[in-house]
């Protein structure tokens, strides 16, 4: 992770690159500085450009959480933006819970074709208020999930989560169709990072 440029912006880089026979990914929190709870949070991100392998993502989780005793899905997961490289400009919003998660594939998520994720920066947001999570891209809604009433196992998002941005390599969904390592070093772009809160 490292401070660049990208033409006249200053920019935060999350690098992925090979040293010797390892590969390493770049990922930066706020975990244990800073957290929220009921507020709109949104990122500009440009994306890298690769064949497969790569997985960018703009995402939160619960901060201070137990997982012995809260464990994931059921503490909450709020993904803002994420990203596989093989299937370019395809970005998509999801929310992991109990009763909602991709490991019984009920999650609920929505994706997009943008068009230019990888060649141009966007701004990716979610907005938490006490009864609905709502996902945009460039202002414009990709997914609403609603507080239904009917407690944790549906809306574990009542405490406050840290925001992730990270740059994966491989995994089970990265890296689906193989990883394209020719790619490599290769780096994910971040303008900034925006925090609002109501009046």
């Amino acid at each position: 992770v490292s401070v660049g440029k990208d033409g006249d912006k200053s920019v935060l880089i999350l690098t992925a690159e090979r040293k010797g026979n390892k590969i390493y990914s770049g990922r930066i929190n706020s975990k244990g500085k800073k957290s929220f709870k009921y507020r709109k949070i949104e990122a500009s991100i440009k994306l890298p450009k690769t064949n497969g392998g790569l997985w960018p993502a703009f995402w939160m989780m619960p901060v201070g959480n137990n997982y012995s005793t809260n464990p994931w899905p059921g503490c909450g997961e709020i993904d803002i933006m994420e990203e596989v490289g093989v299937d370019a400009n395809i970005v998509s919003s999801s929310i992991h819970c109990a009763a909602y998660n991709h490991t019984i594939n009920t999650q609920k998520t929505a994706s997009r074709n943008i068009g230019t994720a990888e060649s141009e920066f966007h701004v990716y947001a979610c907005e938490w208020t006490p009864d609905y999570l709502k996902f945009f891209v460039d202002g414009t809604e990709l997914m609403t999930f609603k507080n239904e009433g009917s407690g944790k196992n549906v809306w574990p998002f009542t405490y406050a989560f840290y925001p992730i941005l990270n740059l994966a390599w491989g995994g089970d969904w990265g890296g689906y169709k193989g990883v394209d390592e020719s790619a490599l070093p290769i780096t994910m772009k971040v303008d900034y990072v925006r925090v609002f809160q109501k009046k």
